[in-house]
């Protein structure tokens, strides 16, 4: 849930955007922002925006990977492992 002190309206926001951006570095918490009183933006830094976009590329890949192994596609545990000793010994 956010802060209260995360909750800015948009003039805040046109007024008070470099603080906005040095506490974003400081403490990470985003800042939601309010426009007639209704929420309309959600303002975090790079680094969150970052991760959170890794974080939804490895669900998408889990998500897939699930999906081929529901459709009976991929190969099982003794198999793979199979497939990797046999690289190994093949970069020997």
């Amino acid at each position: 849930m956010p802060s209260v002190a995360n909750i800015k309206s948009i003039s805040y926001l046109k007024s008070h955007a470099a603080q906005i951006s040095e506490e974003l570095e400081m403490n990470g918490a985003p800042f939601f922002i309010t426009q007639n009183g209704e929420a309309s933006m959600v303002i975090e830094s790079v680094k969150q925006f970052q991760e959170k976009e890794a974080l939804i590329a490895a669900l998408r890949v889990m998500a897939l990977g699930e999906k081929d192994r529901t459709q009976g596609k991929g190969i099982s545990v003794a198999d793979s492992r199979a497939q990797l000793a046999a690289a190994r010994q093949r970069r020997k």
